[in-house]
């Protein structure tokens, strides 16, 4: 019999949603459709310039091109350090308690391995962002998977996880503000999570991916204010969306330096770090940032939040306002036509974008807990946010 050249446990990722979505958009297109993509989660903007021009004069230096060093340039992690005393409050030291990542993906997804042996236990939302499962799969762990829903604000009820979940789990991952759900928690969220957490003597691990992405006045916390929290959680931190360095790849994890220690052994053995003219551009955007003299970033998605939530509820849909994020949680809508077999997330995508070509993620791509519901990128500019919601209207009436 011939060998298969591949692994089994890649059947416990499943499909991933972006490529079948990507399918659905070229079969959308090749119909002639103009697709206006609402499903990754991709900053439509560039970085700064100031910040680009950081990265250029970086990438013409000469000495730019040597192995960048797994852990992370001094200029970055002392960079890092600087803005999470500014933003948080948080005195972290360089040297143990931070490392340098190829984006928060790069390092949920290695998390695992790094902490973890296989037949272990952690604790992941559901709904979630993919990669937290993936993760696991790749690594032999088990899931335990911790429900969030409507009436509980997206909250986890840390009471209602079994003992045994708790005796047997490595680490438990949480996520505010959320991506999908574009929930917020607050420092008392936290600092019940720490209790708990260190009650069962668990790793936090919190995806702080969303920090710069708040409205209504809103300040997301880091976990990190907790007192104690380093004794017991580390936290990622993403430049891809407070700063439009999506493409660069680059992020970090913050807090308990046997983790961080655990994650920056594992990936020495893998990589050779994040490019220097990308940490250097990263080093602008921190800097440019504690100017206090620029708007963050959320503004521009608050705005559009208003925008497109306003025009939605004109053509029947009314949405609850996020109050973070770039994303929007929204119940399927209040359909005015059926079809032969019943609306789920899955097949209202789907017609949305084969019909009138607007693209959006199904809620059951981020777990079972996830049907019933759909995730929106505000991705596009105010103009096109406004066809899609009048395309979207015209899909819900079955024009």
């Amino acid at each position: 019999m011939k060998k298969s050249w591949r692994a089994e446990k890649l059947d416990r990722l499943g499909s991933s949603i972006f490529a079948e979505v990507s399918g659905w958009k070229r079969e959308a297109m090749a119909a002639g459709l103009d697709v206006i993509d609402l499903s990754i989660g991709s900053p439509d903007q560039p970085p700064a310039p100031e910040v680009r021009q950081a990265l250029a004069d970086a990438a013409l230096r000469a000495d730019a091109y040597a192995y960048p060093g797994t852990k992370g340039s001094r200029g970055y992690l002392g960079k890092v350090a600087e803005w999470m005393a500014y933003r948080f409050g948080v005195d972290l030291n360089p040297e143990t308690e931070l490392l340098s990542l190829m984006g928060t993906q790069d390092g949920l997804g290695h998390l695992a391995l790094a902490l973890c042996d296989p037949g272990d236990i952690a604790i992941i939302p559901n709904p979630g962002y993919p990669v937290y499962a993936a993760g696991l799969a790749v690594a032999g762990v088990e899931p335990y998977l911790m429900p969030l829903r409507e009436e509980r604000g997206y909250l986890p009820d840390f009471d209602a996880i079994p003992e045994e979940v708790w005796r047997k789990a490595k680490f438990m991952l949480l996520n505010y503000p959320s991506n999908p759900l574009s929930a917020v928690a607050d420092l008392p969220f936290y600092e019940q999570a720490v209790a708990a957490a260190k009650r069962h003597d668990v790793l936090i691990v919190h995806d702080l991916a969303y920090s710069e992405m708040a409205f209504d006045g809103f300040r997301p916390p880091s976990i990190l204010q907790v007192e104690g929290a380093r004794d017991i959680a580390v936290e990622f931190h993403s430049m891809s969306k407070s700063f439009n360095l999506a493409g660069g790849r680059i992020g970090f994890v913050a807090g308990n330096a046997e983790a961080v220690a655990a994650m920056a052994e594992l990936k020495g053995n893998i990589d050779f770090g994040v490019f220097l003219p990308v940490q250097e551009a990263a080093v602008a955007a921190l800097e440019r940032d504690m100017s206090g003299t620029v708007e963050p970033v959320g503004g521009l998605y608050e705005r559009r939040r208003d925008l497109f939530l306003g025009a939605l509820a004109a053509e029947g849909w009314a949405v609850p306002e996020p109050k973070a994020t770039m994303f929007i949680w929204a119940k399927l809508p209040p359909m005015r036509w059926h079809m032969a077999e019943p609306w789920t997330s899955r097949r209202i995508s789907r017609e949305m974008l084969a019909r009138y070509g607007v693209a959006m993620i199904p809620g059951d791509a981020f777990g079972s807990e996830g049907e019933g519901y759909v995730r929106i990128a505000l991705v596009e500019e105010e103009e096109k946010l406004l066809d899609a919601a009048k395309r979207i209207g015209r899909f819900i009436r079955g024009e």
